[in-house]
Order: C-alpha cells, then structure tokens, then sequence
C-alpha cells in the first residue's frame, strides 16, 4: 500500500463490508495506490483477487503476489475480463469511486484547481477527449446541460457563456486559465466549492463517469454468487444517487418494479446501515475523505 499515492477511504469499514472469506474471489475495481486490495489480501489464503485501474501511474504499486491478477483496463471491462480467465461469478466486489490523491496532487493531470496544469483531466491517459477540447469546442448548450448535470453548478448558463466567450480570443488551455475566467462568477466565500463543481462536471464528461458506473453496477449484479457483497465508496450526489437506488429500488432512476402479485423485485439487500461515514479522526487524517459514503449490499 502507498499511502503517499492515495490514502484509502473507510478502509476498515469496507473491508469489513466485504465479509472475506480466506477462499474467495474479490475484485478491487479501483486499484489506486493498493490501500483496500492489500487489506484484502491480507485476509485472503488460497483465495484471488482481481484489481482494476485504467491510470499508468499505478503500475509501479501492482504486488508480485500469486493470489493477485491485475487489468490495466477501466472497470467498465469487469464482466469481460472475469468472463475471460474464467471466472463466472465471484464472492465481492469494492469500489472507491474517488479520483486518488495521487491524481490531484499532479499539475499536469489537471484534475485539481490549486495548481496552473494542463486542461487535461483524463484518467485514462491514452483516451482521445480531454478538458481542454470539453472546454474549447462543446457548444454553449452542451457546456451548460454537462455543467448543470455533472457539477450541479447554480449558475450554469452564466458559466457557459463565460466559457465561450473568453475561448473566442484565446484558447483555454490550462487550468489556471479556467479559473482566471470563471472565478469572478461568485463572491469569494464560494469560490472553492464553485471551482470544485465545474471541475467535477468537466472530469466526468472528459471520463464518461456516469455511464461507466452504470455498466459497472449491472455487470457487479451479474458477477456476484447469489449472498455475494457490492461495496461501494462514493463521493458526490450523481454517484451516490445511482448506486442507493440500485440498492434500495432495483433500478437506478429509483422506479420500484414489482412482480405480477405487487411484490417489489430488488436485486440487493442493504447490510447495515443505509450508509457510512468516515468519522471526525479520519476526516482530519484525511480531508478528501470528508464527502465519502460507504453503502453495502448482498446480492439476492
């Protein structure tokens, strides 16, 4: 585990939430700097552990451990992955939906609002759509709908044509260039939470979030043994609304769906509390942790 690459989130409690036993099959969807899959392993004998993560950067943290298989692919290849070396369902699955701190703390991934880096933002470094093309050639409309959608920005519209107006004399091309122009939308009290907010909404269209946890969440379903546990730590309202209807309703936009005698069909059972929050000590260990939700549910 590197905890200077990123520090793991509610690492006690979600490994806890996976109910290991020494024999079986885990899947850590979200490497990271390996925090939750070496928890994992050290609670594994014969058992396997399956890890993914798309980022590059997390190649040197990858254990020389026979019980551990590694994809180097985003976690949306869940089903075919396990699929193709054979495993039809497994015990457990963990996903710490957050982007690593490692991530943030690099200027030129461009994640982070504190540092003047690339408009980059792409978790996947391969990947073709970058921030700065999100920023400099979506039209003022799809500006908006991803601004409002993705970063529940108040004043999206006003973002937007900011936006567009500002790229007619000059490309935007760094993340200091960015803020310059849109943190004189909000009183300076606001500003970090606002700033956050267009960040989030420019790094989940650039990454295609929403869809890809959606493909993951109904694969997880798919690769769990019946009693199997779905651990999942997320980190803002669009994540965590999908993932609690799924768990609580059967369907991610939180429609009920019954069977022919009125009976609601659910695919999980919630273990636990609805939810878990890191407490105060971990919060001031660790900041990021702040917004975190831990849910857990059994496959039925």
């Amino acid at each position: 585990m590197n905890e200077t690459y990123h520090i793991p989130v509610l690492l006690n409690e979600s490994i806890e939430g996976l109910n290991i036993a020494p024999n079986g099959v885990y899947v850590d969807v979200t490497f990271g700097g390996g925090g939750h899959s070496a928890k994992i392993l050290e609670k594994l004998e014969n058992g396997k552990l399956i890890a993914f993560d798309q980022d590059a950067d997390v190649l040197a943290h990858v254990p020389n451990d026979k019980r551990f298989l590694f994809a180097h692919h985003n976690f949306s290849y869940l089903k075919h992955f396990l699929t193709y070396y054979g495993f039809e369902q497994v015990d457990g699955i963990l996903a710490d939906l957050g982007v690593s701190s490692h991530d943030f703390d690099v200027a030129e991934r461009g994640f982070s609002t504190r540092f003047d880096g690339a408009l980059d933002m792409r978790m996947n470094q391969t990947a073709k759509l970058t921030a700065a093309d999100v920023v400099n050639t979506y039209s003022e409309d799809d500006l908006y709908r991803i601004l409002r959608e993705y970063g529940e920005v108040n004043n999206a519209r006003k973002t937007a044509s900011v936006i567009v107006a500002a790229r007619q004399n000059k490309s935007i091309s760094t993340t200091g260039e960015l803020v310059e122009i849109i943190r004189v939308l909000v009183p300076q009290k606001m500003s970090n939470k606002f700033l956050a907010q267009v960040f989030q909404a420019l790094r989940i269209e650039v990454n295609n979030e929403i869809d890809v946890l959606k493909s993951f969440l109904n694969d997880a379903y798919l690769m769990l043994k019946p009693g199997g546990r779905l651990v999942v730590i997320s980190y803002h309202s669009l994540e965590d609304r999908l993932v609690k209807n799924l768990i609580q309703r059967g369907d991610f936009e939180g429609d009920v769906e019954k069977d022919f005698f009125g009976n609601i069909k659910l695919k999980f059972n919630t273990v636990g509390k609805k939810f878990i929050a890191p407490n105060n000590d971990e919060i001031a260990r660790n900041p990021r942790a702040r917004s975190a939700k831990l849910r857990i549910a059994e496959k039925l």
